[in-house]
């Protein structure tokens, strides 16, 4: 059974700094492309960011230049480095598999953890 595990999470002050860590356990054969979306109360759940497992990156518009999204030295492990936050970075932030890459072979995959809480505020 695949799980995805968040961590990372709290709170901070706005131009402050958090690192959000998701690992996949459970056996599983693929590499995986995985994204960060987030979820701030009252709102529907959007993008931030996503890594291929070849090291492509892509982003939400409102994190270019303070967030980076990076891959572990452990396979299907990726982090969130978040720089500057604001406070409307204020979230539940949720960790996703998009494709399982396994040799030649690309399928896709949605997979989620459960989410790690992130508030930004003085």
């Amino acid at each position: 059974q695949v799980q995805l595990v968040e961590s990372g999470g709290g709170s901070v002050q706005p131009g402050g700094s958090l690192r959000l860590s998701c690992v996949v356990s459970g056996y599983t054969r693929c590499s995986y492309d995985m994204s960060w979306y987030r979820q701030a109360p009252g709102k529907e759940r959007e993008f931030v960011s996503g890594i291929t497992s070849d090291g492509s990156t892509t982003y939400v518009d409102s994190v270019v230049g303070r967030f980076t999204i990076s891959q572990g030295n452990v396979k299907n492990t990726v982090y969130l480095q978040m720089n500057s936050v604001k406070p409307e970075d204020t979230a539940m932030y949720y960790c996703k598999t998009d494709v399982c890459r396994y040799g030649s072979a690309r399928s896709p995959s949605s997979y989620w953890g459960k989410g790690t809480p992130v508030t930004i505020s003085s």
